[in-house]
Parts: structure tokens; sequence; C-alpha cells
């Protein structure tokens, strides 16, 4: 079988030349696709955009009040018509606590909205989660499923956007930042690299909103940041979390808050 050499297209020996001092940005087809001096950065290749938004998203958060939302009191407010949650060193959480949205367990969904948090403790959206009510549980709003992280911080690998295992014992961070992976035997392997530490830095607004979108559709679990690609993984059969209640998280330590907006969510058919 013959081999595929990847060259660029015939061009006359001086234009080659030009050609091939231009910073390459990207393969298409077969072909590399070089910047141009003085060009706009190149866009998101069309694999990694965030699909457009779907028709029947509906919203979660009137803007106005936590009407379909139970969390605990102390914590949980809407301020300038955002959902705000905060804990300080009076009012502090005991253990993770979660804002519940009591609309009903969700299966395939796409999941869209905007966050800003500070950098003292981190923050999480939890889906396809389990509410746990037993008396053991610190408090009456804990939640036990996929979450997915989200921090004011730029560097790898403790950024927005991982997937961590609440409460799913000895899985932890599950998928991180910028990899395509999957289970396999019981172990994380992962096929390729979406974005890359730089990349990020650039993506990530710090100290600003951040645009998330989530499709859970079966196994497979995406995670967007501001348009871009930014995880992908596909769980093992006997592990991954088909179904279950979607909440916002204030962590358990040191004084901090999150803010929550645009919160939208639809149903996607199940594969």
């Amino acid at each position: 079988m013959s081999k595929f050499k990847l060259t660029p297209p015939p061009l006359p020996h001086a234009l080659l030349l030009v050609w091939l001092t231009l910073p390459a940005v990207g393969l298409v087809g077969n072909s590399f696709v070089r910047a141009q001096e003085g060009s706009a950065k190149p866009t998101v290749a069309a694999a990694q955009a965030a699909p457009p938004e779907s028709s029947d998203l509906k919203s979660l958060f009137d803007g106005k009040s936590l009407e379909g939302w139970d969390g605990d009191p102390r914590l949980w407010s809407v301020r300038d018509g955002v959902i705000h949650g905060e804990t300080t060193a009076t009012e502090a959480a005991n253990r993770n606590t979660f804002l519940i949205w009591r609309g009903g367990s969700t299966e395939d969904f796409e999941l869209r909205l905007s966050f800003r948090c500070n950098a003292t403790n981190n923050s999480a959206i939890q889906y396809r989660s389990q509410h746990i009510t037993d008396k053991d549980a610190p408090n009456a709003w804990v939640l036990r499923g996929y979450q997915h992280e989200l921090r004011n911080e730029v560097d790898f690998p403790n950024v927005s956007g991982f997937i961590y295992g609440e409460g799913l014992s000895g899985r932890g961070r599950i998928c991180l930042v910028g990899e395509k992976a999957h289970m396999v035997d019981g172990k994380k392997v992962v096929t390729a690299s979406l974005i890359n530490q730089d990349a990020f830095r650039e993506l990530f607004r710090l100290d600003d909103w951040n645009d998330v979108v989530i499709i859970a559709e079966g196994r497979h679990l995406r995670h967007y940041m501001n348009g871009r690609l930014i995880l992908d993984f596909t769980d093992a059969e006997d592990l991954a979390l088909s179904s279950g209640v979607l909440g916002l998280q204030l962590h358990a330590g040191k004084p901090m808050w999150a803010e929550f907006k645009n919160i939208r969510i639809a149903a996607l058919p199940a594969r």
C-alpha cells in the first residue's frame, strides 16, 4: 500500500518559500492552512465549535427568584438578575452544598449557562446526579454524580471544565480539560488533545462571565467553553451515569462566591 505524503500544493519557487515561512495554524483535509501576515487569529475549526443552540431550550431561571430551585437559604439568593451563591466566615458551608433544580431528572440533554466566580475556592455544575438524603448526609443539599468544575484560574490542570466524580468513590478527576478520551478496561485512554495551556489562557475570561455548554448523550459527554470544545469523554458502560438531577455548587472551605445566569436546557433524544 502506498504511503500518503503531506506536501504543499505546487507553487513557483519564490512563492513556495513565502508559503513555507507563514505560520501553520491547522490541518484541513490533507493540507496545512497557514495564516497570512497581519491576518486575524484563526477561527475555531468547525469540529471544535459549539453546535448551534437547540430550538427546544427552556429557561430554568426567571431572573427574579429561586423558584424551581432548592438550596441553603443562608447561602443562595438572587442579586441584580443573577443567581448568587456565597459563603463567608460566619455563613459557611457545612461540607459541599448545592442549589438543586427541582424540575425533574435529566437524561440526555443540552445545557447552556454563563458563570463567574472568584479564585478563593471552586464552584461547579452538577449533572446526572443523585440527591443524598440519608441521615448521615452533612447537609440537606448533597449531590453525588458528574461535576463540571468551575474555577477562576487559567493554569492547567486546575481550570474550569474538567469532569470530577463528586462523591463517586475512587473516580476523582475523571477527564481533564483538553482531553478527548474514553474508558477501556477501567482505565482512561486519551486519543487526542483538544486545547493546550496557551489557547485556554486566551479562551477563558478571568474575573468575567464565561459561557458553558454541556452536551450529554448516552455515555458521551462534551464540555464547551466560550464556544470551543474543551473536553470530549465517553464513559465506561459499567460506570456511566445515565440520569439524575442538576445542581450548582458552593464548595466547603475558604469563603467564596459564584454567580450564574442564562440557564437553559433542552432534552435530547435518547441514544
